[in-house]
């Protein structure tokens, strides 16, 4: 946000939340859940995006519907005969599928199925509204709509997305069924998001617990109940952790929470990557792909030939 509109966005709360903390605290949750525009910023910004969408331009496209909103899903590899694996992706917020072509590539390659999710209010989703209950109905209906995932890719708060969905922290909806999960620079809680959020808006302890107390609501879940770090010895699958020491946007101690839980958590470094380069950093591909491979269910699918493969569409 810039400065001039972060002052004017202070002195509004600091009007709003004089005359009720409750509104206060819900017009909070509106503008922490509102997403920056799908268009990039800035010719370098632009390029990676256009490069992105190159490199998706022959997957099929679908929309799913997600709690009165939509995702939108690439499926490469849709048509593949045989036993095969099925990886679902996901991103982090301000992101999309575009920036993690690199990726769904490279996972593509390896014969899976790939379903390569962006998010609402992210990509070619629509919208600009987005929160973790979302995203988990978004991971939800991914599965329901391509089925069972062998493994699950996330990065930043689509990792965190997919713990929550992993440990059913969330009442009524199904978890996400995969055997490995891959995390990718991710929060292992929620908690320092809407505290350095009031900071930075100079919300009062009364707003604060407003603006908290609106995810209580929304999700049947307490803020503090998004702890997937704390929780996260209670899943009983290999866990592959990569972060950069240096990120400036998810902190290292993340990563240590994660690796903390028990064994079946591997924690790698990828030093000198920061936040956003870690997604497409070659040693990253590399040490992704290796980890997918250890439990391999077989190599002997069949691809069809492009002209045999149904027509690309965007469906419900």
């Amino acid at each position: 946000m810039a400065k001039f509109a972060l002052e004017v966005t202070r002195l509004a709360f600091s009007l709003m939340q004089a005359v009720s903390p409750r509104l206060a605290g819900e017009a909070a949750f509106r503008l922490f859940c509102r997403t920056p525009p799908a268009r990039p910023k800035g010719e370098k910004a632009r390029a990676a995006h256009a490069a992105g969408l190159a490199k998706l331009a022959g997957a099929e496209r679908f929309l799913l519907p997600v709690d009165g909103r939509r995702a939108h899903a690439y499926r490469l590899n849709g048509g593949a005969r045989g036993r095969r694996k099925r990886y679902l992706v996901t991103h982090g917020w301000g992101s999309g599928m575009a920036y993690m072509a690199d990726l769904v590539t490279m996972l593509a390659e390896s014969g899976a199925e790939v379903i390569a999710l962006d998010f609402p209010g992210h990509g070619r989703a629509g919208g600009r509204f987005l929160h973790m209950a979302l995203a988990v109905k978004a991971i939800a209906a991914a599965q329901e709509r391509f089925g069972r995932f062998d493994a699950v890719v996330g990065h930043s708060f689509g990792g965190a997305a997919l713990m929550v969905s992993s440990l059913a922290i969330l009442p009524g909806l199904t978890p996400v069924s995969a055997e490995r999960l891959v995390l990718i620079g991710s929060p292992s809680e929620m908690q320092w998001l809407f505290t350095d959020f009031g900071r930075m808006l100079r919300l009062k302890p009364a707003a604060q617990a407003a603006l908290e107390d609106v995810v209580q609501r929304i999700t049947g879940r307490r803020l503090e109940d998004f702890d997937a770090g704390g929780r996260a010895g209670g899943i009983d699958r290999p866990v592959l952790v990569i972060h950069a020491e240096e990120d400036k946007e998810v902190g290292a101690a993340h990563a240590r929470r994660y690796a903390a839980s028990g064994a079946h958590v591997r924690l790698s470094w990828a030093n000198g990557f920061g936040h956003r380069r870690i997604m497409s950093a070659r040693p990253v591909l590399d040490e992704v792909a290796a980890f997918l491979a250890e439990d391999t269910i077989g190599k002997d699918a069949e691809i069809i030939p492009i002209f045999e493969l149904p027509a690309r569409r965007a469906s419900v």
